[in-house]
């Protein structure tokens, strides 16, 4: 079959990577795509909201199934548009990503079903976010409603704070419309944990656990990023978390979505925060998470395309989604400066290592794209996912720490402590 992934990051190489290994793939395209995905996949250069461009090509081409990988085509509807014209699709509808698409959407349908999650007020104007805020308790966390690369989401420690972050995100407009309408939300206590999980619907099965670090520095210091990096399985995710989630979380989202009109299909990433009080939801997202995907999708044994299809069709019952009880690790090599301004363009050394070809490693390229002179150079804030799989995390932590020594660029940066928690728990 031929198959077209959407997408330009870290995430799509990893997806593109899992897609080829199926056997049922004969062909396999990916829109933009980047340097590193060229490897694996043909680029085709469509922007990934030129939905009509994107259709018109994969009806030209006959393509059998399209993967998704972002959030704003999600979000924006380009599966309404590629269902209307007859074409396999995975990913949710508009009316379904909008749980992601829109913080506050997703609060009130935590709120009406009873799912865990933070105390929140709705702001819709600055006034009314300014007076919310006279009466809180710090710190505090402000979000902007709608998408924003993951960096819409602000701590503050106290009004002054606050203050500025409501200035930021509703006046400034520091990520456009998303700021019009925000959350304002409890402050939550307690190891994060990613869950993916993909749903047909009616059926939610999750994958493999994992645990992103967001912060640019060192001892979760610095600004949010999109990811530093990722280890899976998460250490905090026990089985009495497991059974909790089962429970209260996972399922009854799908139920409500559904309940809602909104069927969802495709994968929900839930973010969780595991407080004293017990699991609740930090968000939802409604892709394969960056760098989530990094780490839990070459620990996937299940063919890929066999679960996407049965998500599409409604008969993920049917599927034994499997695992391996190895564990993964992955090191975010950026460019310095990010996620604020930085530096472009510069070689990447080290590549064609080797080290590379063996099984257990992986370079998932990011922000990379090729010269007039064919060499792949650095085009983003985040340039390489360096995985690495393990026996277990300390393992493939070690591999993975080893293997970034061999790639070099100017202006490269990482943080030091990934998977620091694999030490306190």
């Amino acid at each position: 079959m031929k198959v077209l992934v959407v997408g330009s990051g870290g995430r799509e190489h990893a997806l593109c990577c899992s897609i080829k290994s199926s056997k049922k793939v004969e062909k396999l395209y990916c829109a933009p795509g980047n340097a590193g995905i060229s490897g694996v996949a043909e680029c085709v250069p469509i922007k990934p909201m030129d939905f009509e461009a994107m259709a018109s090509f994969a009806l030209k081409e006959k393509i059998d199934l399209t993967v998704i990988g972002m959030d704003d085509p999600l979000v924006g509807g380009i599966v309404d548009v590629f269902e209307e014209k007859g074409l396999r699709v995975f990913g949710p509808r508009k009316n379904a990503a909008i749980l992601e698409g829109s913080k506050a959407f997703s609060k009130e349908l935590m709120k009406k079903y009873g799912i865990p999650t933070a105390d929140y007020f709705v702001a819709k104007s600055p006034d009314e976010a300014r007076e919310y805020l006279k009466a809180s308790k710090y710190p505090i966390v402000l979000k902007a409603d709608g998408l924003a690369l993951g960096k819409g989401v602000l701590i503050c420690n106290d009004s002054a704070e606050a203050d500025a972050a409501v200035k930021e995100l509703m006046e400034d407009k520091k990520f456009g419309s998303s700021g019009d309408e925000i959350v304002i939300e409890e402050f939550l206590e307690g190891p994060e944990v990613s869950v993916l999980s993909f749903v047909d619907g009616d059926t939610v099965k999750i994958m493999a656990s994992a645990m992103d670090h967001k912060r640019a520095g060192d001892n979760d210091t610095g600004l949010n990023t999109g990811g530093m990096g990722n280890i899976s399985p998460s250490p905090y995710y026990t089985k009495e978390v497991d059974d909790f989630c089962q429970k209260n979380i996972y399922q009854k989202t799908v139920d409500a979505m559904k309940a809602e009109g909104r069927p969802f299909k495709g994968v929900i990433f839930f973010g969780l925060m595991i407080t004293k009080d017990g699991p609740k939801v930090l968000e939802y997202n409604c892709r394969f998470g960056d760098p989530e995907a990094q780490v839990v999708l070459p620990r996937m044994e299940t063919d890929i395309i066999d679960v996407m299809e049965a998500c599409i069709d409604g008969r993920l019952s049917d599927i034994d989604l499997s695992f391996t009880k190895r564990a993964s690790v992955c090191v975010v090599l950026a460019s310095r400066g990010y996620p604020l301004s930085y530096e472009k363009g510069f070689k990447i050394k080290g590549l064609d290592d080797p080290l590379f070809e063996k099984s257990d490693y992986f370079v998932f390229h990011a922000g990379t794209a090729k010269n007039e002179n064919n060499e792949i150079v650095t085009s983003g804030g985040r340039v390489l996912g360096v995985t690495a799989l393990g026996d277990d995390l300390k393992d493939a932590r070690k591999k993975a720490y080893e293997a970034i020594e061999h790639i070099d660029f100017d202006n490269r940066y990482f943080r030091h402590d990934i998977g620091h928690a694999i030490d306190e728990v």
